[in-house]
């Protein structure tokens, strides 16, 4: 038996308000220091799988931040995936400031949950 609820729908907009959340949360006020990349880093990932994990939705997520200085130079990003376009998804950000870029990619992919009634 196939199961899937409404709310169990991977949701862009949930995603992209926690993204922003935690990103605001460890750079607002924040001028570009090059020793401080890995621990800001660091930091929105946690703060993201957190606020993803408070979502109580059945998916596993892989969070990837790229963080870099404005400096004019560009950036390309690319990516792949083969899924259930019908249950996973991901959602960008990009957010910046006067000294630095943030982008921030969230991919959710959905796990079979069986309901109680599969069991017997």
């Amino acid at each position: 038996m196939d199961f899937q609820d409404a709310s169990d729908e991977f949701s862009i907009d949930d995603v992209e308000t926690v993204i922003k959340s935690a990103v605001g949360s460890v750079l607002t006020d924040t001028e570009y220091k090059p020793n401080k990349v890995n621990d800001w880093c660091n930091s929105i990932i946690s703060a993201i799988l957190k606020g993803l994990q408070s979502l109580n939705r059945p998916y596993k997520y892989a969070v990837a931040v790229v963080l870099m200085q404005k400096t004019g130079a560009g950036l390309c990003s690319a990516a792949s995936t083969w899924w259930d376009a019908s249950k996973d998804g991901f959602c960008k950000v990009m957010w910046g400031n006067g000294t630095m870029q943030c982008l921030v990619t969230v991919y959710g992919t959905h796990v079979n949950v069986d309901t109680p009634d599969d069991d017997e």
